[in-house]
C-alpha cells in the first residue's frame, strides 16, 4: 500500500489558469467556484494560490485513489445526503468529507507527501 501512496503523492494534475469553466459552473453551483479538479485537470478562474493549488491536488489524489468515477459518485452521494438532512447547497458542499479533508489540510505544506490513502474517510 505504501508504494501506491508514494506513487499518488508524486502525481500532479494539469492546471489551467484563467479558465472560464469555474465561471460557467458557478452559475449553477451553490457556491462561487474559484477552482475545480476534474479527472487529471484543474481549472482555475484566475491564478492559483499555493493554498488553492494544494486543495485541488488533494482532490486529484482522492480521485486517483478511487479511480476517478467512484470518487465522483461518492461526492454526489455525500452532497445529496447533506441536502436530504436539510442543509442548504453551500452547507452540504462544506460538509462533504472530500471537501472537509481538502480544507482541513490545504495550508499544510507537507500534507501531499505524507497524506495517508483514504484519509477523507475519517471525515465521514
Amino acid at each position: 500500500m505504501d508504494l501506491i501512496r508514494v506513487w499518488i503523492s508524486k502525481r500532479e494534475p494539469w492546471i489551467f489558469e484563467n479558465s472560464k469553466i469555474p465561471v460557467w459552473l458557478s452559475k449553477v453551483a451553490p457556491i462561487e467556484i474559484n477552482a475545480l479538479s476534474f479527472g487529471c485537470f484543474v481549472f482555475c478562474r484566475g491564478t492559483l494560490s499555493k493554498t488553492t493549488r494544494r486543495h485541488e491536488i488533494i482532490h486529484y489524489h482522492q480521485q486517483l485513489e478511487m479511480l476517478f468515477v467512484l470518487q465522483w459518485l461518492l461526492y454526489g452521494y455525500y452532497h445529496l445526503r447533506g441536502l436530504l438532512k436539510g442543509l442548504k447547497g453551500s452547507a452540504a458542499y462544506y460538509q462533504n468529507p472530500f471537501e472537509l479533508e481538502a480544507y482541513d489540510n490545504e495550508k499544510k505544506y507537507t500534507y501531499l507527501e505524507k497524506r495517508p490513502l483514504w484519509n477523507w474517510v475519517k471525515y465521514t
